[in-house]
């Protein structure tokens, strides 16, 4: 047979997949509606499991798999259109919350806002804030927990904070802080990070005998601190590092810290650009007490417990396949308590109010114990 001919029947078999698979998809809203009567679950995995034994058991056995994976992603299509059938009415689904948030194209990010940071001036995410707002107003908190309290009670409208580094992994204090103050992301920022060793005026490198710096940055910069044996002293900022340093009378201590921070403590540099890695990247956010979700948001963060059962994570995974999403991280942790179950972080690409995102979002019920939507925002490189 030649291969024109071939293709000719290919071409009207996919004819006929295609008739049948709007036929099978428009069949959701009869499922759905039964359901909803029923008081029935989307998800039945019972149903499931009998349906993917009989195609297993019908299909050749050289298809078999094959026929699974395709009847698997089928019906978490359809459990994914009757769930935002299901949800379609409801003011406060997700998806509905989430609309609600979208700002007008007219408002833009602004330019100057009060904004809340850890540490003193001379902090990476003083440095931050100064890329993602171009004048702002900040006030210092000593700890990652203060920036959330000054957000949320509405002392500060926005804050910046560190949420994950290319070399040392998540910041999952702010993690657990953003699960805990249920505050939103509205923008994020990719600031490439590069550490310098400061000293007080004259002090020689191999006198020093105590490195301070916040544990991010320690963990960034572990080869030349294992090189100097020096003792570590965790501080809760790198600034506040350097400001240690720079009001000591000791000439063997140093601070892990940036170059701004030289400038403004009087310090100098006896080491430059110690980090580990060259591409040494953190990423931090920008949060807010209210959702608000600006134009050209195109990124999601998610927080879900999955159900601690074979193939729940496969399930919220074939959900991002089956709806075309994009996901760009996936961290997980466990928790405390809970052998052998973990918390899941996600980021997602879909734009805002998309299609995609609003059916993702009204069907997390199915899939998981519980979850934290963080927002949908634009990240600045």
């Amino acid at each position: 047979m030649e291969l024109t001919d071939v293709r000719t029947q290919i071409d009207s078999i996919d004819s006929q997949l295609l008739e049948l698979f709007c036929r099978r998809m428009d069949l959701a809203q009869e499922v759905a509606a039964a359901k909803k009567g029923m008081k029935k679950a989307v998800f039945d995995p019972a149903r499931e499991r009998a349906k993917l034994a009989d195609i297993m058991g019908r299909a050749p056995a050289r298809y078999s798999s094959q026929a699974v994976s395709l009847f698997s992603l089928l019906m978490t299509m359809n459990k994914a259109e009757q769930q935002k059938i299901l949800h379609s009415d409801d003011a406060e689904s997700l998806s509905s919350r989430a609309r609600a948030s979208l700002l007008p194209s007219s408002e833009a990010f602004p330019s100057t806002a009060h904004v809340a940071c850890q540490g003193v001036e001379g902090a990476y995410s003083q440095i931050a804030a100064c890329r993602l707002f171009r004048v702002p107003v900040i006030s210092y908190f000593t700890t990652f927990e203060g920036v959330f309290r000054a957000v949320q009670s509405g002392l500060c409208e926005y804050g910046v904070l560190p949420i994950e580094n290319s070399t040392a992994g998540s910041v999952n204090q702010v993690y657990d802080l953003m699960a805990q103050y249920r505050v939103s992301i509205v923008k994020s920022l990719r600031q490439k990070i590069d550490h310098q060793l400061l000293v007080t005026p004259g002090t020689d490198l191999e006198n020093i005998t105590e490195i301070c710096s916040h544990q991010q940055a320690i963990a960034q910069c572990s080869d030349i601190i294992e090189s100097l044996g020096a003792q570590v002293t965790v501080t809760e900022n790198t600034a506040m590092a350097a400001q240690m340093v720079a009001e000591s009378d000791r000439d063997d201590i140093a601070a892990i810290s940036s170059q701004s921070c030289a400038e403004l403590y009087g310090l100098e540099v006896a080491a430059r650009d110690v980090q580990n890695a060259d591409s040494n990247y953190t990423r931090f956010v920008v949060i807010s007490a209210e959702p608000k979700i600006y134009p050209g948001a195109n990124r999601t963060s998610l927080m879900v417990t999955l159900k601690h059962e074979p193939g729940s994570l496969y399930r919220m995974l074939e959900r991002f396949y089956a709806l075309g999403i994009n996901m760009v991280k996936l961290e997980s942790r466990p928790i405390p308590g809970r052998d052998f179950e973990f918390v899941f972080y996600f980021d997602l690409e879909a734009p805002a109010a998309s299609n995609e995102l609003d059916t993702l979002l009204d069907s997390l019920d199915d899939i998981c114990d519980s979850y934290v939507y963080f927002g949908t925002y634009t990240e600045v490189l």
